[in-house]
């Protein structure tokens, strides 16, 4: 069993950062796929970025790109999202999901591990 435990957000003003980890345990992730998503209320789940675990390759949402870049630490089992010049409109929940996979999907339905989430305001 895959367990994902998110943690970094808080309340930040525009122009801030934060940096959200994600701890995963259960099984090593050389075969696995990470994404960040993100959900604010009355709205969808939304890509945010992704990460092939073995190879270190990324992929983000046009809306983060630029601004946001994950990364991993192998000896940590840990992934995280560095987000920079926040926006209000970053406001959300977000949760690190996890697949074993050869690419790198973007939509919420193709992860089958979850997080709990850690909320991410910024203020105007």
């Amino acid at each position: 069993q895959v367990q994902l435990v998110e943690s970094g957000g808080g309340l930040v003003q525009t122009g801030g950062s934060l940096r959200l980890s994600c701890a995963a345990s259960g099984r090593t992730f050389n075969s696995y796929a990470v994404g960040w998503f993100r959900q604010s209320p009355g709205k969808e789940r939304e890509f945010v970025a992704a990460i092939r675990w073995s190879t270190g390759y990324t992929k983000y949402a046009d809306s983060v790109k630029g601004r946001f870049t994950m990364s991993r630490d192998n000896s940590e089992n840990t992934v995280y999202l560095q987000m920079n010049s926040l926006k209000p409109e970053d406001t959300a929940v977000y949760y690190c999901a996890a697949r074993r996979s050869d690419y790198v999907p973007t939509t919420p339905d193709s992860y089958d591990y979850w997080g709990q989430g850690t909320q991410v305001t910024v203020s105007s």
